[in-house]
């Protein structure tokens, strides 16, 4: 007898396939393919004007220097935090679990006020720190403190799910046949990991770069020192100059495409090395 076809909970391939490029095209694809258009109509003089100025540029190195250096941390102490909530059983831990997405729930402005109560020449910690010349609020590195804490979540939760189906036995094994506490990590745990710690890492860079509520508190918005890529394009369109603030965009987009495809085909040459 002829089997029969198992049904599938939604539509046959090609209707889904066409749902599916029509909805991203609408909600991605038009609105970005719209600013392209618009950024290429100011020709090359007027779009190097203004999304190559040397205030830009120093814009671009903030957002995206800091954003970078603070996915690399996140990188490290998110690596931290998820294997200590997946690997120890200790009291408060469903607590500092539920603390991890705190920074996904608080909306950005109030993230950043907190920020500056902290870490303000007058704050808990910014008190401490000012009489050892370490100035936070209003400096690149208050950027860089508040881009760690908005960005450390995606770097937890895309960790936690993959150490938490590793286990233990792959660590015992390792152990019985000799390998040290180091050679276990770096030979066995981290390159297991490694494809969902880059994926935090793209995540919380792609989040850090275009972050504006929590950092426009904190960072003195100072042109040349402290202005960030995003406030820079608020200031174009608050002055009306919309083909400057769709400059600016528009090489946002392009550099942060640039990277997100970096750490993709990264991702792409670890799987395919880890198959061999």
């Amino acid at each position: 007898m002829r089997a029969k076809k198992r049904r599938s909970a939604l539509p046959g391939f090609g209707l889904t396939m066409g749902m599916t490029l029509f909805w991203l095209g609408l909600v991605v694809l038009v609105p970005l393919s719209a600013l392209v258009i618009r950024a290429a109509g100011m020709g090359w003089e007027g779009f190097a004007e203004v999304g190559l100025s040397p205030r830009a540029l120093a814009a671009y190195r903030l957002s995206f220097g800091a954003a970078l250096a603070a996915a690399a941390v996140n990188a490290v102490f998110g690596l931290l935090i998820a294997w200590i909530l997946v690997r120890y059983e200790f009291p408060g831990k469903k607590l500092i679990d539920a603390a991890v997405d705190l920074p996904f729930a608080l909306p950005t402005a109030v993230a950043g006020i907190a920020l500056v109560s902290l870490y303000s020449d007058n704050g808990w910690i910014g008190s401490l720190l000012a009489p050892l010349g370490i100035k936070v609020a209003y400096t690149p590195l208050g950027v860089t403190i508040a881009l760690v804490f908005i960005g450390l979540p995606f770097i937890v939760r895309s960790v936690q799910p993959v150490l938490a189906d590793l286990g233990r036995d792959v660590e015992e094994a390792a152990a019985t046949l000799g390998a040290t506490r180091g050679q276990t990590f770096r030979r066995i745990i981290l390159p297991a990991i490694a494809p969902a710690l880059l994926t935090g890492f793209a995540l919380a860079f792609a989040r850090g770069v275009g972050e504006y509520g929590s950092i426009i508190f904190i960072a003195g918005n100072m042109p040349f020192k402290s202005e960030i890529a995003p406030l820079l394009i608020i200031t174009q369109l608050e002055q009306f100059d919309y083909n400057g603030a769709t400059a600016i965009a528009c090489v946002m987009l392009i550099l942060s495409f640039a990277m997100l495809l970096f750490v993709n085909l990264l991702q792409a040459w670890r799987a395919k090395r880890g198959t061999r």
